[in-house]
């Protein structure tokens, strides 16, 4: 039989017909396609992508068409000093009709159209980075999740081989018994440990099911239609160094989403700066305008042709709007960076401890793995010494005790380390799969 040291490296699947084994790519691919969270983040992406463009920020020219037909019915009296010429008539139709199409362009307005450009642009490449970090969020949070299932499974492991040993020793009270050497307390009390194993190993079933529903959950598939096996390995990477993390924390995407946010505010603050300069506009276009009537002075009078302007908007004062606008603009970009430094501090300390609680991890791992072996050996031996009559059932279960408790702090020791490694390579952004 293989030493149960070599079976905490390697996932027992429970066998199924219609189960599917899910590996770790295929639960973070599944996860990323469909979170809720990345989409809204993509739909914000693409809607910054929309916006950034010259004609939002109102740099293209604008044409518009306009057109006004009225008709009218009206009565008519005039009265002249030649007494020939007097004219009285009822309901005598009049037509009035205007139309023109004019084209705007914009020639100046204290570079507001060069700022509103570029804080478009900034907004597209946060929301670039906004999405990364969503993506980077989920892959952690996934990894954890799936190696949580890794972990719950090795528990079950631990739990076979002490069954295994209580059934053995049960077992052997029994054949004691038949030949008269060992008496019904013994073998009460080596009913009662298997029993007690055995109620242990279905709660951790329940345990293993409801860390798999989380896990399904958390990659958006329905528990009850995709029933899964996970068969893998907690391997840790012992590469990590703190200095490294720190030189990338930088680079991390919700830190770089934080500096665009301070550029953006700066650029608003040019906007609102560029609401003091004068407007200078050139407009041109084609009018047109026709007036009929059945009677009266004039007939018909129409009229069309091209025309070109300038116009020009000088801002002397509005009760102080732009002044203030500018102090606002001025206190948001304060706060940017504010929310800046402490996000980077935050992300300093998190980084120092995280690699803290790393590196003391590996280091406890180092005794434990030692520990662990040893409580394997042990338990070997007081089996072997009880078949011979050499140790007694409460050697036995002293020596199950300790080889549960040295697995259990391995198992946990190594999830604790891999939960460790996760985070500082998703505030490194150095997170891949």
């Amino acid at each position: 039989m293989k030493k149960l040291f070599l079976f905490l490296f390697s996932v027992i699947a429970i066998q199924g017909f219609s189960q599917q084994r899910l590996t770790l790519t295929d639960a973070i691919n599944q996860a990323l396609k469909n979170s809720y969270d990345i989409q809204l983040a993509q739909n914000s992406l693409d809607i910054s992508v929309i916006n950034n463009s010259a004609g939002v920020a109102g740099g293209l020219p604008t044409v518009t068409a306009a057109a006004t037909d009225n008709e009218t019915i009206t009565s008519i009296n005039q009265q002249f000093p030649d007494p020939s010429r007097d004219t009285k008539r009822n309901n005598v139709g009049s037509n009035n009709l205007t139309a023109n199409v004019t084209g705007s362009i914009l020639l100046y307005n204290g570079l507001r159209v060069k700022a509103t450009r570029q804080r478009l642009d900034q907004l597209e490449k946060q929301n670039q980075q906004l999405l990364a970090s969503q993506v980077q969020n989920t892959i952690a949070a996934v990894m954890a999740k799936y190696f949580d299932v890794v972990r719950q499974q090795y528990f079950l492991q631990a739990l076979d081989r002490t069954i295994e040993v209580s059934k053995q020793k049960l077992t052997i009270l029994e054949v004691r018994k038949e030949v008269g050497v060992a008496n019904n307390a013994d073998i009460f009390q080596a009913q009662l440990d298997l029993n007690a194993n055995l109620q242990a190993k279905q709660t951790q079933f329940l345990a293993i099911d409801l860390a798999k529903t989380d896990l399904l959950n958390l990659i958006f598939l329905k528990p009850a239609d995709q029933p899964i096996v996970i068969k893998d390995t907690i391997i840790i990477d012992k590469s990590l160094r703190l200095d490294s993390v720190r030189a990338h924390l930088s680079e991390n995407p919700l830190v770089v989403a934080q500096q665009q946010q301070i550029h953006i505010n700066e650029l608003v603050q040019k906007e609102a700066n560029a609401a003091s300069y004068p407007t200078l506009r050139a407009t041109t276009g084609f009018n047109l305008s026709s007036q009929s009537s059945a009677a009266g002075f004039i007939l018909l009078n129409q009229s069309y042709g091209p025309f070109i302007g300038l116009n020009l908007q000088i801002p002397i004062y509005n009760g102080s709007i732009v002044k203030k606008q500018q102090q606002v603009a001025s206190i948001n970009t304060r706060s940017a960076k504010t929310i800046y430094d402490n996000l980077l501090l935050d992300y300093e300390t998190g980084a120092v401890k995280t690699y803290q609680a790393y590196t003391n991890t590996l280091e406890q791992l180092k005794t434990e793995r030692e520990n662990f072996k040893l409580s394997q050996q042990l338990l070997d031996l007081i089996t072997q010494k009880f078949e011979l009559g050499n140790a007694t059932i409460i050697d036995v279960k002293q020596a199950q005790q300790s080889f549960e408790n040295t697995s259990y702090r391995l198992i946990n020791l190594s999830y604790t380390a891999k939960l460790a490694e996760i985070e500082l390579k998703r505030l490194s952004s150095k997170l891949s799969f």
